[in-house]
């Protein structure tokens, strides 16, 4: 189990527990007891660390090296996941998957983006961060499932689209642009769920829904609190401020009327019980799966323009 640097407290314990129980093995004395009173304890300071994380500390959570992925979730959440490859046009981007999935009986159309889970894996889906043949081949994905009146779930999870040159030479504003343009429109239900970083074009790139939901330790904003650090002030050592300025956390968006709702975690975080956040996130698709169906479709896109039309305030001086 992998510790961030707030979980300090957390760590010192199970280190602890840890020892404990290898003297008690050594020497042959119960100490189941003791054992009991050190695992309550974890338990009362976990309950307490995790009431009142600060933005930063989230951002962390949202990034912790043992999340589920987009394709942990569909692993966990269905059957006969059938991947789907390429824009038909330049390649196949392994940053943003897709593909058709048994969910409890029905056929449903999963895109999101995919992070790595070693090094090596990191570096071949590129750290999550799609290129424009990314987005060209999830809305190739989304026509496909629309041609067969197939609902659609996105999983959100990037530090952004790529900004290579190469990325801007083959259209990433364009293809992304192209992407909101053509969602608005999808005559069939879906769902967006921002499972751990959302930050700018790239998450909104598979983030126009009928619903729009968020993991509550993700975050979603127009920039990352590092580069909004280094805009402002000119250093990276400001991030914590910026994360709290750019009020990026899950309840602040659904305050702001920018979600449709937010997914609690299991206390700890959604890699404490990946199985758990599994199976609650499932519930959730289903339960807004079942709803969205009994609206017929014109509806459903009036609906869905008219949520994003009315999003924002401002005031006039």
């Amino acid at each position: 189990m992998q510790f961030l640097d707030f979980e300090k407290p957390i760590e010192n314990l199970y280190d602890q527990l840890a020892k404990l129980k290898e003297n008690g093995e050594k020497s042959g004395v119960d100490v189941s007891a003791t054992v009991a009173e050190y695992e309550a304890k974890i338990a009362s300071t976990r309950q307490e660390l995790y009431g009142n994380l600060t933005a930063w500390q989230r951002v962390q959570l949202s990034r912790h090296p043992d999340r589920p992925y987009t394709l942990a979730y569909i692993e966990k959440m269905c059957t006969n996941f059938v991947e789907l490859h390429g824009d038909r046009n330049v390649k196949d981007d392994k940053a943003m998957v897709g593909g058709f999935a048994d969910l409890d009986g029905e056929t449903v159309m999963f895109i999101g983006q995919q992070k790595g889970v070693n090094t090596k894996m990191r570096q071949l889906r590129n750290f999550g961060m799609a290129n424009p043949e990314g987005y060209r081949k999830a809305l190739r994905l989304m026509r496909l499932a629309e041609r067969f009146n197939k609902p659609i779930v996105t999983l959100i999870d990037t530090p952004g689209a790529y900004p290579g040159l190469e990325a801007e030479e083959r259209g990433q504003a364009e293809a992304i642009a192209r992407n909101l343009f053509e969602m608005f429109k999808l005559r069939v239900p879906v769902i967006c769920v921002i499972i751990g970083e959302g930050a700018s074009g790239g998450a909104l790139g598979i983030g126009i829904g009928d619903r729009v939901l968020m993991l509550e330790n993700s975050w979603y904003t127009v920039i990352s609190p590092e580069n909004c650090s280094t805009i402002l002030w000119r250093s990276w050592n400001f991030k914590e401020k910026a994360a709290e300025e750019l009020k990026l956390t899950s309840d602040y968006m659904a305050q702001f009327g920018l979600v449709d709702g937010v997914i609690r975690e299991p206390l700890g975080g959604a890699h404490v019980n990946q199985d758990e956040m599994a199976d609650i996130l499932k519930k959730r698709i289903k339960q807004e799966l079942a709803e969205l169906k009994k609206i017929d479709a014109d509806t459903r896109i009036q609906q869905r323009i008219d949520k994003f039309s009315h999003m924002g305030f401002f005031e006039e001086q």
